[in-house]
């Protein structure tokens, strides 16, 4: 059975794409493809994998998860299924510690590490979507204001541009973590609007994807006039986010052109080879592709940390 683990990252059209894997549901059953999200994995099912400060017997929960998602799995053999997308953004890393790291996914590698652990070794692929690194913390941080984090001052923001870790140093971790195990890198640039292009790409598929509810657009990063309530709500000043409209880009055009080139060497370093740790996918026309998600309003969808469901 091929078990492909897609694990986000956080801001790159996760929510959306969880979602066009629930609206078409039946359709992929049918062709052997079954597929765990966040409703399934972060009521239970991965509970024990990663350990929690003060947890007891650590060794004894990871144990238990790695039996619960083998006879998970074994399950969805017996019922005729061929291949399993595990979809979670959360398996490494949440974006609120990026935010007090002023760094991406530091504990990245450990954490696929744990996961892969409690698949037992049988992950097939792994897919890593990524983003422009000045747009990936700018919706990051508007996320996180919305959420109750303050609003960054001028060090903070200086902080975020000029440190050093960039998604390179991710894949390279994930990497160290994944012996023997495909890894893939989707630019949200391309493949952030089209989920039935990411889940041909995942599956390998030699069938076109269905395209139910393709085009949703959910959980989209507040922009300044929703940003500007959420202050007034916690009797802070909105005037402190100034008079422009639409997106939130906290940083200066300095720090934009130096986040910039970071995630233009990720790219080069990528399409060169990735010293052999990863393969970035591309396309070579973009005739039949989605548009690229904008950020210039606010439409309340899922929220990546806190969707909710059982263990079947």
């Amino acid at each position: 059975m091929d078990i492909i683990l897609h694990i986000g990252a956080h801001r790159t059209a996760s929510t959306s794409f969880q979602a066009y894997l629930r609206a078409n549901a039946t359709a992929l059953e049918d062709r052997g493809l079954c597929f765990w999200g966040p409703i399934r994995t972060r009521r239970g099912l991965f509970s024990g994998i990663v350990p929690v400060n003060g947890s007891p017997r650590l060794e004894r929960q990871a144990r238990l998860a790695k039996g619960r998602i083998a006879l998970q799995i074994d399950r969805i053999q017996l019922n005729g299924m061929r291949q399993l997308i595990v979809t979670d953004e959360n398996i490494i890393g949440a974006p609120r510690r990026n935010l007090r790291d002023t760094a991406l996914y530091r504990g990245a590698g450990e954490r696929m590490a744990r996961h892969a652990a409690a698949f037992g070794g049988r992950i097939t692929r792994v897919v890593l979507s990524i983003r422009c690194l000045d747009s990936y913390w700018s919706s990051a941080l508007a996320f996180g204001i919305g959420r109750g984090h303050a609003l960054p001052d001028p060090a903070y923001l200086e902080a975020v541009a000029q440190q050093p870790r960039s998604w390179r140093e991710v894949i390279t971790d994930l990497s160290c973590a994944l012996p023997g195990v495909e890894l893939l890198v989707l630019p949200h640039e391309t493949f952030g609007g089209m989920p039935e292009r990411r889940l041909e790409i995942m599956t390998a598929a030699d069938w076109a994807a269905p395209t139910q509810q393709h085009r949703l657009w959910l959980n989209r990063g507040p922009d300044l006039a929703a940003l500007r309530q959420v202050l007034a709500l916690r009797g802070e000043d909105p005037a402190q986010l100034g008079p422009d409209e639409g997106r939130y880009e906290p940083f200066d055009a300095t720090q934009r052109a130096r986040l910039r080139e970071a995630y233009q060497d990720d790219l080069f370093w990528l399409a060169s080879g990735a010293d052999g740790l990863a393969r970035l996918v591309t396309e070579k026309t973009r005739d039949q592709t989605g548009t690229t998600p904008q950020r210039d309003s606010l439409t309340r969808g899922l929220d990546d940390d806190q969707q909710e469901g059982r263990v079947a």
